[in-house]
């Protein structure tokens, strides 16, 4: 849905490439962990539920934020809900050892979840691309 360079106000302080992958109400909402390591940060949002394609939903919607991190950097990753979306689960707790593509939550009906990558990613996915939970590969960055 995106692929941008932003500043990210939460976290990091600073820029990130942002991913984000919408999902309607006919999709698995299953969430993955993006990559292994160890959960530095996990927070739960109050908030808004406007439609997840609107850009604003990223601050403005409820939502929840793990970042992960391990030898090769740290990656934010946001579960926000949508306008029909009322409930997100997430599993992950702080200092909790993950592996990549374990499962993280999941979100009731149409969602949006975008991933902050270190802005030297390079992207494997396009704009409008169906990816798969656990089997397609965002981006990698050394």
């Amino acid at each position: 849905m995106v692929i941008e360079e932003m500043f990210d106000v939460e976290y990091f302080k600073d820029k990130r490439l942002q991913v984000s992958i919408f999902m309607s109400p006919a999709n698995v909402h299953q969430n993955r962990n993006p990559v292994a390591g160890e959960v530095v940060y996990n927070q739960y949002h109050k908030g808004k539920y406007l439609v997840a394609w609107d850009p604003k939903s990223s601050t403005d919607n409820e939502r929840h934020s793990v970042v992960i991190k391990n030898e090769r950097g740290e990656v934010l990753v946001k579960q926000i809900a949508g306008a029909l979306a009322k409930r997100i689960i997430n599993y992950l707790e702080v200092g909790q050892q993950v592996g990549q593509s374990d499962e993280m939550g999941f979100i009731k009906f149409g969602s949006r979840v975008d991933v902050l990558l270190p802005v030297d990613t390079r992207i494997n996915v396009n704009l409008n691309q169906m990816v798969k939970g656990g089997v397609s590969v965002l981006g990698q960055w050394s």
